[in-house]
C-alpha cells in the first residue's frame, strides 16, 4: 500500500497524532510519501526523521497511490482536494483541529480505522465540486478555479452593501442587495453557509445551494437549484472591485465582471470509515439530541 501525506501542524495536539500514523504505517510496512513542506515542519519540531520520500505538486500525485492522509481541520482537507484535483486519490481527513465535518477520524481512534483502510473496509463518499469563469482575466482563478465547499462573492474596502445580480440557466433569478452571496456544495452546507442560515444537504444530494449574507430585503431567503444548474452573476457597487474566495483562496475581481459557474466534471473521492458516517459526525458535531441545559 502506498499513502501520501500532507498536513498541519497544530501545537499540543497533532504531535501524538502524527506519532500513531507513522508508527502504524511503518509497521504494517505501508509506503509513505509526504508533502515536502510538512515533512520541513514537523522533522524542524525533531517528530520524524527527514529520510522519507516528498511530493511538492498534484502533478507528481498518480495512480500509484492508494490514498491521501490529511492530518488536521476541515481547511486542510480542502487544500488536500487542490492537491488530488481530477486524480481520483481518495481522502482520508484525520481531525486535529475543532469542529471537523470532512476531517472526521478522531485522534483516539487513529489506529482501529487505519485498520480499516489497511484492510479495504471503508467506502467512497463522492463530492462535488463547483468551478468558476471570469469574463475578465484573472491568474488566480485562472490557476485554480475549483473549490469543494464554495465559492463566495462579497464586499472589498467598504461597509456598503453590494448587489448581486444573479442568473439561473440565463433566466433572470434576483439582484441580492447584500453583503455578498454564497454558492454551496452540498459537501459545504456544514460551513459557512450553515453559519449564514442556509440548509445542511447530504453529501450525495445533486443540489446547490445559493444563501445571501446578510440580505437587506428580509424576505430573500437560500435557495437549492440542480447542481446542474448554470450560474451567472455580476457585482457591482460602491468600490471599484469586490472579493471572489474558493473555499479558503481569496482573490480581488472589478465591478462589473460576469461570473459564471458550473459543477466540475470531477469530483473528490472521500474516505468513510463504517464507524463513522456523515450522519454520526453531523449528529455529534451539532449536539443532536443531546440536552446541555443542566
Amino acid at each position: 500500500m502506498k499513502v501520501a501525506i500532507y498536513g498541519q501542524y497544530y501545537q499540543h495536539s497533532t504531535q501524538p497524532i502524527i506519532n500513531d500514523i507513522f508508527v502504524f504505517f511503518t509497521k504494517n510496512d505501508v509506503e509513505m510519501v509526504i508533502e515536502a513542506n510538512f515533512l520541513s515542519m514537523i522533522f524542524a519540531l525533531k517528530i520524524v526523521e527527514d529520510n522519507y520520500k516528498t511530493f511538492s505538486s498534484h502533478t507528481e500525485l498518480d495512480s500509484s497511490f492508494d490514498m491521501l492522509i490529511s492530518i488536521g481541520g476541515d481547511g486542510t482537507i480542502l487544500r488536500a482536494a487542490t492537491l488530488v484535483r481530477d486524480s481520483g486519490i481518495p481522502i482520508l481527513g484525520i481531525n486535529a483541529g475543532r469542529l471537523g465535518f470532512l476531517a472526521t477520524v478522531q485522534k483516539e481512534n487513529i489506529a482501529s480505522f487505519l485498520q480499516f483502510v489497511l484492510e479495504k473496509k471503508y467506502s467512497v463518499s463522492k463530492r462535488a465540486l463547483i468551478s468558476i469563469n471570469c469574463s475578465t482575466p484573472n491568474e488566480s482563478i485562472e490557476e485554480m478555479n475549483f473549490a469543494m465547499n464554495e465559492i463566495t462573492v462579497s464586499r472589498k474596502d467598504t461597509t456598503a452593501m453590494i448587489t448581486i445580480d444573479t442568473y439561473l440557466n440565463g433566466e433572470y433569478l434576483n439582484s441580492y442587495w447584500a453583503d455578498g452571496l454564497i454558492i454551496s456544495t452540498p459537501t459545504g452546507t456544514t460551513g459557512y453557509n450553515l453559519s449564514c442560515g442556509g440548509p445542511i444537504l447530504t453529501p450525495d444530494v445533486k443540489s446547490l445551494v445559493i444563501t445571501p449574507i446578510a440580505p437587506h430585503n428580509l424576505t430573500t431567503r437560500p435557495l437549492v437549484v440542480p447542481d446542474d444548474t448554470e450560474i451567472r452573476l455580476k457585482v457591482s457597487g460602491r468600490e471599484a472591485h469586490y472579493l471572489i474566495s474558493l473555499d479558503s483562496r481569496v482573490t480581488s475581481v472589478k465591478n462589473e465582471s460576469i461570473l459564471t459557474l458550473r459543477k466540475t466534471p470531477f469530483q473528490i473521492n472521500m474516505v468513510e470509515i463504517p464507524e463513522q458516517t456523515f450522519v454520526k459526525t453531523l449528529r455529534a458535531k451539532l449536539l443532536w439530541g443531546e440536552d446541555k441545559r443542566n
